[in-house]
């Protein structure tokens, strides 16, 4: 396994990061339930990653390992996403027969989405590439000891049933699912608060 370094994503390097999320969600279930024809793909799933996840670039809290083979997009505790912006986007780019399924899928993602504050981790992806590599789980690990250190407590979601014991690997349980009609099922995970060790 190759080690990075690991650095945070400066605001006029975004289109680098958000890229590295584009290869690596091309496979992801619901993105290609989303945007099922390629190009469409290309053209709109860089807008959504953006309007979900874009506050991380503004807080210092968008990582990468090396040149951008991975990245990961958080909002700290108190940052809301962009949810007018996401909803205009997601209204614009999918097939208008999926709105009442999509909107339903929102739905429930707002309903399931923690109360309290939690470090939220709305985009984590390795480039098509470098997949497989364990270059995830070294800037997993880096992510985490943050959230450690800030005493929090981490969340997410997921629609590729692979990533899970990726995910539980690293300390997140299932807290439960979101599904439509047609649309992959999404799966919700919690990482509680852990003790650090005093030095």
């Amino acid at each position: 396994m190759v080690s990075s370094s690991i650095s945070v994503v400066p605001e006029p390097d975004a289109g680098a990061a958000l890229a590295t999320l584009v290869s690596a969600f091309i496979d992801d279930p619901l993105a290609r339930w989303m945007y099922a024809d390629l190009g469409q793909y290309r053209t709109h799933f860089t807008r959504f990653v953006a309007a979900l996840g874009g506050k991380s670039f503004g807080q210092r809290t968008a990582w990468r390992l090396g040149e951008f083979s991975a990245v990961a997009l958080w909002l700290a505790p108190l940052v809301e996403p962009a949810d007018e912006l996401i909803r205009q986007v997601l209204t614009e780019s999918i097939a208008p027969d999926r709105f009442p399924e999509m909107f339903s899928l929102v739905e429930q993602i707002d309903a399931a989405h923690p109360i309290s504050a939690v470090w939220y981790l709305p985009w984590f992806g390795v480039e098509g590439p470098s997949q497989g590599a364990g270059l995830g789980g070294q800037l997993m690990g880096h992510c985490l000891r943050v959230v450690d250190a800030a005493h929090g407590t981490a969340y997410l979601e997921t629609a590729n049933p692979r990533n899970i014991s990726f995910y539980e690997r690293h300390g997140f349980k299932v807290t439960g699912e979101a599904q439509t009609a047609t649309c992959p099922r999404l799966t919700f995970m919690l990482r509680p608060e852990r003790e650090v060790p005093p030095r």
